[in-house]
């Protein structure tokens, strides 16, 4: 039986105590995001995202448990992840624009997976600039490399 998305953040929701949540469906690119609405949901974002991070690791858990060809779920609380998102997409335009104008490579903070795919996703289709992931030395984190094209 195929996993149904919405109703299974809606359950999980309900058994964290927010029962009067309410899960709206919206599809983008290649994923399902599901917009919570609810009283507190300042408490389902938590501090810089984690817990935002944590229930859409869950629910995606639940639904690949339930379906191997379940969709990929963003889930966003108030808009919040979707407000993160244009900041990120704003920031790679800026550091691509400093890399057309100066012809510099251009190095972003180091970034989760999550965020490095919104990033290689928003400049893919530029003329210009190609984006890498790299390894930060000394840590399990990476970064993007913007350059120019050859």
């Amino acid at each position: 039986m195929p996993a149904n998305p919405k109703a299974t953040l809606e359950t999980l929701l309900h058994k964290l105590g927010f029962a009067d949540a309410t899960v709206a469906e919206q599809p983008f690119d290649d994923e399902l995001t599901l917009n919570l609405t609810c009283a507190g949901s300042d408490r389902l974002i938590g501090r810089a995202g984690q817990t935002l991070r944590d229930l859409q690791y869950l629910t995606n858990r639940m639904l690949l448990q339930a379906d191997a060809d379940a969709p990929k779920v963003v889930v966003d609380v108030g808009g919040y992840r979707a407000r993160q998102r244009d900041e990120l997409i704003q920031k790679a335009q800026a550091a691509a624009e400093k890399v057309r104008r100066w012809g510099d490579t251009v190095e972003l903070e180091p970034l989760n997976a999550y965020d490095r795919r919104i990033v290689h996703h928003a400049l893919r289709g530029d003329p210009d600039i190609e984006t890498h992931s790299i390894e930060v030395e000394g840590t399990d984190k990476k970064a993007i490399l913007l350059r120019l094209k050859h």
